[in-house]
């Protein structure tokens, strides 16, 4: 062997395939028997079916380095761009009819249902280039830390699949098996997903309307409340503040209680209201925001307090632009 092939030789073993066919162990064995015993799957077709869906290494990449581990100063920036909210108006304006039927059923304002699919998939733009059922599959087959939760999804990606007489190896989804414009996880499809148009499909790939109007369910089944603010920047009139960040998002204070450790709260606020403090740090200091019920809420689509931010201040632009162009 030439010492060109050996080099190579030796650098194939420390450098992971892009991708490999799922093998016999132990979990995969478990998985198909569960299917099988309580969905009642044909065992002759499920293994087959899995014969053409592989292991992929970049999505193990991918889910080291999620974009919820920069700081808000750079993800900020991600999103707040002028693409994205010039994007966002365009998307409003194409879609006026089934967003203002929509806000007016569910109660979850326009700006916000556009945010989300602004953030998730750039109004449709990035809806994610892996096969739904490989993302599942890598994550529950071939990533230990997170291995029951993506084994739940995978589950419900197969049940959907067969509900709504959908090939499983062609929905294309993102590298943790989030599909369509709203970028549903599988379960969250069975339990929210809308067929807004009555065309007796749920169609969040291709049908707008019924990528807005699940958006909008899904708010609504966690709790949305119709009318309700979202989320104030706030200062503090000393360090006493501190004292009440900690972890978690949802609303763990009275604004009277924040009222006395020196931050100053808009005056519509009652005293009995509760809200989350939260610091979000920038290149020099930080910002201080309360978060209200709603604003908790959409911490039930992504529970990064960064996510919530980004989407609550795309919303504000894409309305503020869409008011004044």
């Amino acid at each position: 062997m030439s010492f060109r092939l050996l080099l190579l030789f030796i650098l194939s073993l420390f450098v992971p395939a892009a991708s490999a066919a799922i093998t016999e162990t132990d979990s995969f064995k478990r998985f198909v028997a569960q299917m099988v015993k309580q969905h009642h799957f044909n065992e002759t077709e499920l293994r087959h079916l899995f014969q053409a869906v592989n292991i992929q290494q970049p999505i193990l990449d991918a889910m080291a380095k999620p974009a919820e581990a920069k700081p808000w100063y750079q993800y900020r920036e991600i999103f707040m761009t002028e693409s994205r909210i010039a994007g966002g108006v365009q998307f409003w304006r194409d879609n006026e009819a089934a967003l203002r039927a929509v806000e007016q059923q569910y109660g979850v304002p326009a700006e916000i249902v556009i945010a989300i699919i602004g953030v998730e998939t750039k109004y449709g733009a990035f809806t994610g280039k892996y096969r739904v059922i490989d993302a599942l599959a890598t994550l529950g087959f071939a990533y230990p830390s997170r291995s029951e939760f993506f084994l739940k999804e995978l589950e419900n990606f197969l049940l959907l699949s067969r509900e709504e007489h959908i090939d499983p190896l062609q929905p294309m989804g993102s590298y943790a098996g989030a599909m369509g414009l709203s970028q549903f996880m599988p379960s969250s499809y069975r339990a929210y997903a809308k067929d807004f148009d009555l065309d007796h499909k749920r169609d969040i790939w291709q049908n707008s309307s019924d990528a807005i109007a699940s958006v909008a369910n899904y708010f609504v089944a966690n709790g949305w409340q119709r009318g309700g603010a979202i989320a104030f920047r706030v200062n503090a009139r000393s360090d006493a503040y501190r004292s009440a960040l900690s972890k978690g998002v949802k609303p763990d204070m009275s604004i009277g209680q924040l009222r006395k450790l020196g931050i100053t709260t808009p005056s519509q606020l009652t005293d009995s209201e509760n809200a989350k403090l939260l610091s979000y740090p920038l290149l020099d200091g930080e910002e201080l925001w309360l978060g209200l019920h709603n604003f908790y809420v959409i911490t039930r689509y992504n529970h990064s307090p960064l996510y919530a931010m980004a989407v609550f201040q795309l919303s504000q632009a894409i309305r503020d632009k869409k008011l004044h162009d």
